[in-house]
């Protein structure tokens, strides 16, 4: 039997570009040479441990879902040098930022994926993350394309089953609808609670916050992004 009679699973929850303008020289030889040394495999059985990707780290593992230029991954990961972070990007520009940053600022504890979240997500352990960041996705405005969005039943059934009980989902958006979509989706789902006693809770950045240029340019142009915490139950 050939390779070519297994079915391959496609992408699932990644719809949008994967590569953007040419590589710098730069860029292109760190995606040849640094990716693979950082990249999570997924050949391999996951290890019962996460720690183990990270040198034993103790201090637990947090994953974040499209890290765009990887401005809070990198400031993250320098923040909370003892806990492990996985990043996923599967836009190759995106990526390729993030490679030039770890170039200039190692971080051990950072390991990289650049494709489906969906693929990672099924890989890992049940019970083994400390947290989940999905920070501006892509919103899907259109109310044709809302089956797109990344928060779904589906998928929120995958971060029930890899967080930790009490870990966070945390989401920020400047986009209202979606914002609202991923409340009533957390609100009806059963693994999931929202402790927002008041509007700071989702009006102020999380702690340590360092802010994206999606970010700036949404404020710029007059929209105000919220910060959203569900828990894990």
């Amino acid at each position: 039997m050939t390779e070519h009679d297994h079915p391959t699973r496609q992408r699932e929850a990644f719809f949008g570009r994967l590569k953007g303008p040419r590589l710098r020289d730069r860029q292109q030889s760190l995606v040849d040479e640094l990716l693979p040394r950082l990249a999570v495999d997924l050949s391999n059985p996951a290890p019962d441990d996460l720690s183990a990707l990270f040198d034993g780290r103790g201090d637990g593992v947090r994953l974040e879902i499209g890290f765009g230029g990887g401005e809070h991954l990198h400031h993250e990961s320098g923040r909370h040098p003892n806990m492990g972070f996985i990043g996923v990007e599967p836009f190759l520009n995106g990526m390729a930022k993030m490679l030039v940053a770890l170039d200039e600022a190692p971080r051990p504890n950072l390991r990289l994926f650049d494709d489906d979240a969906t693929l990672l997500l099924d890989w890992l352990p049940e019970a083994s993350l400390s947290g989940i960041d999905l920070f501006y996705p892509d919103p899907w405005p259109k109310k044709r394309h809302f089956k797109r969005r990344f928060v779904n039943q589906r998928n929120l059934d995958r971060f029930a089953r890899v967080l930790k009980p009490g870990a966070p989902f945390r989401f920020a958006s400047d986009i209202d609808s979606y914002v609202n979509w991923t409340l009533l989706h957390c609100r009806d789902h059963a693994d999931f609670e929202w402790p927002a006693s008041g509007p700071d809770d989702w009006h102020l950045p999380y702690e340590g916050w360092p802010g994206t240029r999606y970010e700036a340019k949404a404020k710029r142009e007059g929209r105000r992004p919220a910060y959203l915490t569900f828990r894990r139950r």
